[in-house]
């Protein structure tokens, strides 16, 4: 069966987040851009914060390229109280003024965060492969 979805070009490699009490949370994450990878830690205010913190830093530093400003995070959980229900993350963006929405869904809040955020960054990369 055939269809038109493009492949990724912002790839999650790998990744490790951590919280402590009395610490600062923090993440370590590598990333493939376009067949290349990248490698940034940083701290945050919370395990997500810290993990687009990286992303931040690999896009100003490797790329020179401005990363989209969260402009609004929603997490619905399903009523019922279960610990192993799906959590959706819906996170709207703002990249130069346009507003784009995705979103992401997992059993762990901070995962599904991050599911939403790749699928924006991939939808930046595929945009500007089809501008050139």
């Amino acid at each position: 069966m055939k269809h038109d979805a493009p492949e990724d070009k912002v790839k999650l490699v790998s990744y490790v987040v951590s919280t402590a009490y009395g610490l600062k949370p923090g993440a370590n994450v590598k990333v493939e851009i376009n067949g290349k990878q990248y490698e940034a830690s940083a701290t945050g205010d919370g395990q997500y914060d810290a993990f687009v913190k990286s992303l931040r830093y690999i896009y100003k530093k490797y790329l020179d390229r401005t990363f989209p400003i969260l402009a609004n995070y929603a997490v619905t959980i399903p009523p019922g109280g279960r610990t192993d229900a799906l959590v959706q993350t819906v996170i709207t963006w703002n990249d130069n003024g346009r507003l784009l929405r995705t979103r992401g869904l997992d059993a762990d809040q901070t995962e599904a965060a991050i599911k939403a955020t790749f699928k924006m960054l991939n939808i930046i990369e595929n945009e500007q492969d089809n501008e050139l």
